[in-house]
C-alpha cells in the first residue's frame, strides 16, 4: 500500500513590487496610510523601502540602486536581479513581480524545486545592514531558493530563509494608519488557472487544490493564493486581464483591515479614489504601487 506523505503549506513571506523609485513609492504608501521602513540597499544593485505587518509579512517595493552591479550580478547568474531585469523590460518600472514563501531550509527547497524541474536558477546567500528609524542597526543574512515556469516570464516565485534575523522591535513598524493587520489573499490572472496547479503546489507546498469557474484557490499557511480567468479577475476586482496572452501574472493582493469604513474616509482625505465592491474597498494600480491593493474588513 503506497501512502502519500501530507506536506506542511509554507507561508507566504513578503510580496516584490518593482518601482521606478522608492521616493515615488514611498509617498504612494504612506497616501494609503502604511508607515514605511528606511530605504535599504542590497549588496546586488538593488534596493527597497518596506512595509511590515503585525502578522509578520511585508511588502517590498523595490527600485534599481546601482544600474551597473545589477547588469554584472544578472551576468553572474543572480537570479533575483536578472528575473527583475526581464519582468521590467517586458511591463516597466511598475508592477508586481513575485510572492515569497518562508522557509527554514532553503537548500533543501532547491532541491526539491530542481528535482520537480521548477528550479529557477542557483540559490542566492546575501546580507544587508539593518537600520529602524531610532538608528538602530543590525544585519540581516538570507537564503534564498527560486522556482520559475517558462510558461509564465512574467512572475517568479523563491522561499526565504532568514539566517540571521536582526533583534529589533518593529511595532513601530507595523502599525500603521489604515488599520492594516496583515495579508489576507494574493491574486493571479491566467487564462486557463489549472495549466499552473502543479508548479503552485510545490512553491506553496500544498496538495489541495479548490477548482472552480472563475480559476483556483490553494491555501498557504497564512493566506489565500488565488488565479483567476480574465472573466474572474473582472467580476471580482474590476480589472482586466489579456484574454489572448497566457502566463501567471501578479495582479492584486488583500490586505485585513480593522475598519474598512475609517480606510474609505483616510483614503478619501488623501484624493485617492477607490472602487467599493461588497465588503471590499479596492485602490487600483498607480505610479509607485504596481498592484491593485484590496483592504477587507478582518
Amino acid at each position: 500500500m503506497t501512502t502519500t506523505t501530507p506536506r506542511t503549506p509554507r507561508p507566504v513571506d513578503h510580496l516584490v513590487l518593482p518601482t521606478v523609485k522608492l521616493e515615488t513609492a514611498r509617498q504612494r504608501l504612506e497616501a494609503l496610510g502604511f508607515t514605511v521602513a528606511l530605504s535599504a540597499q542590497h549588496p546586488f544593485g538593488t534596493e527597497n523601502a518596506c512595509v511590515f505587518f503585525s502578522d509578520n509579512t511585508y511588502l517590498e517595493p523595490l527600485a534599481i540602486a546601482q544600474r551597473e552591479t545589477c547588469e554584472t550580478e544578472a551576468r553572474n547568474g543572480n537570479v533575483f536581479v536578472a528575473r527583475d531585469q526581464a519582468y521590467r523590460f517586458r511591463n516597466g518600472q511598475e508592477g508586481f513581480s513575485a510572492f515569497v514563501m518562508g522557509t527554514e531550509d532553503a537548500k533543501a527547497d532547491h532541491e526539491s524545486f530542481v528535482a520537480s524541474g521548477i528550479s529557477a536558477g542557483k540559490m542566492l546567500e546575501f546580507s544587508r545592514p539593518f537600520a529602524l528609524p531610532d538608528g538602530t542597526q543590525d544585519i540581516a543574512s538570507f537564503r534564498l531558493a527560486f522556482a520559475a515556469d517558462l510558461r509564465a516570464p512574467d512572475a517568479f516565485f523563491f522561499t526565504v530563509q532568514r539566517v540571521n534575523t536582526p533583534n529589533v522591535d518593529r511595532t513601530k513598524l507595523q502599525t500603521h494608519k489604515n488599520g492594516v493587520t496583515g495579508l489576507r489573499e494574493l491574486v493571479l490572472s491566467e487564462i486557463n488557472p489549472t495549466d499552473f496547479q502543479y508548479p503552485l503546489q510545490e512553491v506553496i507546498n500544498q496538495r489541495d487544490v479548490n477548482a472552480h469557474s472563475f480559476g483556483m484557490d490553494l491555501r498557504a499557511a497564512n493566506a489565500n493564493i488565488t488565479v483567476l480567468t480574465p472573466a474572474g479577475l473582472r467580476s471580482f476586482f474590476g480589472m482586466d486581464a489579456p484574454e489572448s496572452e497566457r502566463g501567471l501574472r501578479l495582479q492584486a493582493f488583500v490586505l485585513g483591515v480593522s475598519d474598512l469604513a475609517a480606510v474609505e474616509t483616510l483614503l478619501a482625505n488623501n484624493n485617492i479614489s477607490t472602487e467599493k465592491r461588497g465588503s471590499r474597498l479596492i485602490v487600483h494600480k498607480a505610479p509607485g504601487q504596481g498592484a491593485a491593493i484590496v483592504f477587507e474588513a478582518s
